[in-house]
């Protein structure tokens, strides 16, 4: 188990992942196919040259999934019990095929389960920066995570 149990968490910590990505054309292709996104931003190169950013964008739900995904394995990988929810979504600059994003996650706030004795209530902040260190992605999310196991 790689993720930290509740109790290994700290108001204020800040996680700098190690994972990097280069995003592709195919993983902006498969995604928008595969979640039935036919926007022409994401798909028409020659559309998109006559618009201010002059070339596809990355479909930004998929710099969200990325960007939590990447902030599993020091988090929650193999301690989380679900997402509770998702706040204060931005997308603050565009991300482009060929860009590499890295990501960082600072726990805001840690509450023991009013309900569930074994887990507790984690709030996240997750930000993703391109190569170039401008912040393209950030959200709050909240996640159910099991508390340490009695030895």
């Amino acid at each position: 188990m790689a993720g930290r149990w509740f109790e290994e968490l700290t108001v204020g910590e800040v996680f700098h992942h190690p994972i990097r990505r280069t995003l592709t054309e195919t993983d902006n292709l498969l995604f928008s196919a595969m979640t039935h996104n036919p926007a022409q931003l994401h798909l028409d190169e020659e559309y998109m040259k006559q618009t201010e950013f002059g070339t596809r964008l990355v479909n930004s739900i998929f710099t969200l999934g990325l960007m939590i995904g990447i902030s599993v394995g020091e988090t929650t990988l193999g301690t989380a019990v679900a997402n509770l929810g998702l706040d204060d979504v931005r997308f603050p600059k565009p991300v482009f095929i060929g860009d590499t994003l890295r990501v960082e996650t600072e726990v805001a706030e840690l509450r023991p389960s009013k309900s569930r004795g074994d887990q507790g209530v984690v709030t996240f902040l997750h930000r993703a920066y391109n190569q170039h260190g401008d912040l393209v992605a950030s959200c709050r999310r909240a996640a159910l995570q099991r508390r340490k196991p009695a030895a």
